[in-house]
């Protein structure tokens, strides 16, 4: 039986409605699904190039923005 996701653990809502999940998720599944999640601790591992490249760059520019 799956357990139910709680938000603010697993998953928030963005700014458009959308759930997004957390990285605390994507470590407690254990690998990337390759769908490029915005919160994936696997640095897009089973994402296929250039959004692999893309995703990675974006990061990097939110990243600086919050220092």
């Amino acid at each position: 039986m799956k357990q139910q996701l709680v938000e603010g653990l697993d998953f928030i809502y963005n700014k458009e409605g959308y759930i997004v999940l957390t990285e605390k998720y994507h470590l407690e599944r254990g690998f990337c699904c390759g769908n490029g999640c915005i919160n994936c601790p696997y640095h897009y591992e089973r994402v296929p190039e250039p959004q692999k490249s893309f995703l990675i760059m974006n990061r990097k520019k939110d990243e600086q923005i919050k220092k």
